[in-house]
């Protein structure tokens, strides 16, 4: 879809991405008029007060950019739990990273009886998430020192920045971004540094047509090797779409992975009203687990999410809706469905699990357990 054919936002919401313009146009014109895609990721999504994510516009639901699996069925958060449980030990905690409505901690804290912490970067996010849950969570500004119990980053790192690369015969680019006649507007260096060490890494074949477009999450890495050195024992879950680094660096996937969201519909164009957009990258689950070993920790596991709750029993939840209730089992196995199938969520979606003093096997990977595939 191009952004011309996209629904046009309110005055107000429009004034809003003309600040955060001028943010963007300071910083360059700071910068010799050249920023890494990165920055530019970071300051649309998560520039304070006028970033997608810190600023108050609706995200999730029927009435915001997107859906996520938590606000689909409880169903989701109840599978989850199940393998959330296994996974405790006396005394332990759970952490979600970015509880978005905090639907998922709802369940959670139906289904758990456990301190629930929640670390949330928006501040509107996290309004929302106190008027639903009250005090039966508490939120945290920053990561603790040492953490024993689950951590949980669902649809998480995939709106962690991400370092755009181009590579070509001649050499490796960092891609970023700049302005040019008064629009915003890609722009092209050659890579140093750790962003070229990684690229190099990677042994990309060049197509036929010379340039193979690509994304590098060096953000998510540190994110991860910084749980790695907190965690004393437990385990990270880690959900959200994305590819083992074979998969994700295909040839046939030479555009690269990067998309924005805006009231449900997908385009390519990430300069497109900066601040009222969702802008994401796919997942490359090998880096992480790379990452995760780097931290100490082990891989647990690593599924696709519809054979992760199968495993947690999803079939059996479903199966708790009686034909009493038509219209409550009708919805729900709609949302099973979404949540399941290869065409929606099933496939794209994976589930990895990290940690570090855990026994397995675990029950969301008794079967199709796929980490050879990292």
């Amino acid at each position: 879809m191009r952004p011309a054919e996209l629904p046009a936002p309110d005055p107000g919401a429009l004034a809003a991405s003309r600040m955060l313009l001028e943010r963007i146009g300071a910083e360059l014109g700071a910068a010799g008029n050249w920023i890494p895609f990165a920055r530019y990721m970071e300051l649309v999504l998560h520039e304070p007060g006028l970033g997608y994510y810190a600023a108050g516009a609706r995200k999730l639901g029927a009435g915001g950019d997107f859906v996520t699996a938590p606000g689909l069925s409880p169903l989701f958060a109840r599978a989850l739990a199940r393998q959330v449980k296994e996974l405790l030990e006396p005394g332990e905690s759970v952490l979600e990273f970015g509880a978005g409505s905090g639907a998922l901690a709802e369940v959670m804290l139906e289904e758990l009886s456990v301190p629930y912490l929640v670390l949330e970067t928006s501040s509107e996010m996290k309004q929302r998430q106190q008027q639903r849950l009250g005090n039966r969570a508490r939120w945290i500004d920053r990561l603790p020192q040492r953490f024993r119990g689950v951590m949980l980053a669902n649809e998480v790192l995939d709106a962690m920045p991400v370092h755009a690369v181009a590579w070509t015969r001649e050499r490796v680019l960092e891609r970023g971004v700049c302005a040019n006649e008064g629009q915003l507007a890609w722009s092209e260096r050659a890579a140093e540094g750790q962003v070229l060490d990684a690229a190099r890494q990677i042994g990309i074949e060049i197509p036929p047509s010379g340039r193979y477009e690509s994304e590098l999450a060096l953000f998510a890495r540190a994110w991860m090797r910084s749980l790695g050195r907190l965690l004393e024992r437990g385990a990270l879950l880690i959900v959200d779409y994305g590819f083992p680094q074979r998969e994700y660096f295909h040839p046939q996937r030479s555009m690269g992975t990067l998309a924005c969201h805006y009231r449900h519909r997908v385009h390519g164009d990430p300069f497109w009203l900066p601040g009222l957009q969702d802008v994401t990258a796919h997942v490359d689950f090998s880096a992480l687990a790379r990452a995760a070993a780097e931290g100490g920790l082990e891989v647990l596991g690593f599924a696709t999410q519809a054979q992760f709750l199968v495993n947690c029993g999803i079939t059996d939840l479903l199966a708790e809706y009686g034909p009493a209730d038509t219209p409550r089992y009708v919805a729900a196995a709609a949302a099973a469905q979404k949540l399941l199938s290869p065409s929606e969520m099933g496939e794209l979606f994976k589930v990895l699990a990290v940690g570090r003093g855990v026994d397995g096997p675990l029950l969301g990977f008794a079967r199709g357990e796929r980490s050879h595939a990292l």
